[in-house]
């Protein structure tokens, strides 16, 4: 099941969403592990504190941020990046990225609980 999680940016109420397909669908647009990409991001993040993350990472948050956002809104989502970037202002990284990991993160521990009850309907 999809988790989905409602963030203001920009004054605008964007909703994200993980699930399964988000790695598929990472890889498939960016060709990039987004367990790769997010575990670096987040390394990065506590290593430069509130200093300027590199290109290379400022790349990987709103790529990111546009597969979430694309799979909780897809009619209202842009079809690239770009576009979708375009409707907001500048918005701080260091606050939305919080955000998107622990969306990440609840999607995760939902698929550990799913498998954890396979297993057991298997058992029996």
């Amino acid at each position: 099941m999809a988790v989905t999680k409602v963030i203001k940016i920009d004054d605008k109420d964007v909703t994200f969403k993980a699930s399964a397909a988000t790695p598929r669908i990472y890889r498939n647009l960016f060709g990039r592990d987004i367990f790769k990409d997010l575990s670096k991001l987040e390394k990065d993040i506590d290593k430069s504190g509130e200093e300027d993350l590199d290109m290379f990472s400022l790349e990987m948050f709103e790529n990111l941020a546009f597969v979430f956002a694309r799979q909780g809104e897809p009619e209202k989502t842009p079809h690239t990046p770009d576009e979708w970037l375009d409707q907001f202002s500048t918005f701080s990284i260091y606050e939305i990225l919080p955000e998107l990991i622990s969306l990440w993160g609840m999607n995760i521990q939902q698929q550990v609980e799913s498998k954890k009850n396979f297993q057991r309907v298997i058992e029996k």
